[in-house]
C-alpha cells in the first residue's frame, strides 16, 4: 500500500501512529518466524525438537496399547530373553519385556517431568517476582520461607512421606515433589526481579499510575523470559530423572508400576552389568539422549527469547 507523505500534514497522530505501527510489523519478524530460523540454522537443535516429539507422542500413544498388569507378570518361560528373541528388547529376571516397560515407563516418567516443572516453575516464577519487585518486609518474609524449606532434607522427607502413604500414584507424587522443587527457580527469578525493578522503565510505570500487577507481569517478566525459558527447559530435564532416581532407590512410582527407575536399578547386579546388559542399558541411553535432546532446543528458545526482548526495548 503506498502512501503520499506530502499529504503527511493532512493525517491526525492517531493516522500516523498507526502507519508507524503497520511499517514496524512488516519489518519486524514475527517470534515463530525467528524460531523458525534458529532451528533452520542449528541443524543439531531442528533433530533434537522432532526427535522429541516424536518420542513423546510415541510412548504416550504406544502405552495405550500395552497391559500393563499383563506384562508384569511373572513369565519363567522368559527368564533373561535375549533381544530379538521371543521379546524386541528381551526379558528381565522374571521374564518382563523390557520393551513394553520402557514405554510405559517412559510415559510415567514424562508425564510427571512436565506435570512436575508446570507446576514448579509457576510457583517458583510467581514467588520470586512478586519477592524480588516488592522488597523490604515482604522479601524479608518470604526469604525467610525460602530459608527454612532449604534446610530441610528434601530426599529424606520425600521417602519418608511416600513410606507413610498407604495409596499413592503418579498424580500424588508429582503434587509431592512439587512442594520441594520450586525453590531454585524462585531464587533464580527473584535476584533478576531485582535488578530489573531497579531500571527506570519500571519506575516510569510507577509514576504513571501502572499497578504493580501490571508492572510485574507485563513489563518485568517479558524482560526476563529469556532466563525463565532456559530455567524450565534445564528444568524439565532433570524433573525427568527426579521420579528415575526415586524409584531407582526404591521410592518412586508404587510396585506393579513401570518406571525407567526401576530398569536402571537392574545395574545393581553385577551379572546384569555384563553378561544381560539388556536389561538396563536401554533405558540409561534414552534418559541421556532424551536430556541432551531438550538441552539443545532449549538453547534455540533461549535464543528466540532474547532475539524478542531485544526487538521489544
Amino acid at each position: 500500500m503506498a502512501y503520499d507523505f506530502n499529504a503527511r500534514d493532512e493525517l491526525s497522530d492517531a493516522d500516523l501512529l498507526e502507519l508507524s505501527k503497520e511499517a514496524e510489523n512488516e519489518a519486524t519478524p514475527s517470534t515463530i518466524k525467528v524460531m523458525m530460523s534458529e532451528f533452520k540454522v542449528d541443524k543439531i537443535a531442528l533433530v533434537s525438537a522432532g526427535f522429541i516429539v516424536f518420542f513423546i507422542v510415541a510412548v504416550i500413544l504406544g502405552s495405550f496399547f500395552i497391559n500393563v498388569p499383563h506384562i508384569m507378570e511373572t513369565d519363567l518361560m522368559g527368564y533373561y530373553a535375549k533381544p530379538f528373541s521371543n521379546y524386541i528388547l528381551g526379558a528381565d529376571a522374571s521374564g518382563r519385556p523390557i520393551f513394553s516397560q520402557l514405554v510405559v515407563g517412559s510415559r510415567n516418567s514424562i508425564l510427571i517431568a512436565i506435570g512436575l516443572t508446570a507446576i514448579s516453575s509457576t510457583f517458583g516464577v510467581v514467588y520470586g517476582l512478586v519477592s524480588g519487585y516488592y522488597g523490604g518486609y515482604v522479601d524479608l518474609a518470604m526469604q525467610r520461607v525460602y530459608d527454612f524449606m532449604m534446610i530441610i532434607p528434601m530426599l529424606m522427607t520425600i521417602i519418608v512421606i511416600v513410606t507413610i502413604i498407604p495409596n499413592y500414584n503418579a498424580i500424588t507424587l508429582t503434587l509431592l515433589l512439587s512442594l520441594f522443587y520450586w525453590m531454585g527457580t524462585s531464587r533464580l527469578i527473584r535476584s533478576s526481579t531485582l535488578a530489573e525493578s531497579q531500571k527506570d522503565y519500571v519506575a516510569a510505570s510507577k509514576v504513571s499510575g501502572t499497578s504493580n500487577l501490571k508492572i510485574i507481569f507485563r513489563e518485568i517478566l517479558p524482560n526476563i523470559a529469556s532466563l525463565i525459558i532456559v530455567d524450565t527447559t534445564l528444568s524439565f530435564a532433570e524433573n525427568i530423572g527426579v521420579e528415575t532416581g526415586l524409584s531407582y532407590l526404591g521410592f518412586g512410582l508404587p510396585d506393579g508400576t513401570p518406571s525407567l527407575g526401576t530398569l536402571i536399578s537392574n545395574a545393581n547386579d553385577p551379572n546384569n552389568i555384563t553378561q544381560y546388559w539388556w536389561t538396563w542399558l536401554p533405558a540409561a541411553f534414552e534418559i541421556i539422549l532424551l536430556c541432551l535432546a531438550i538441552s539443545y532446543v532449549g538453547q534455540v528458545l533461549r535464543r528466540t527469547a532474547d532475539a524478542s526482548q531485544r526487538r521489544g526495548s
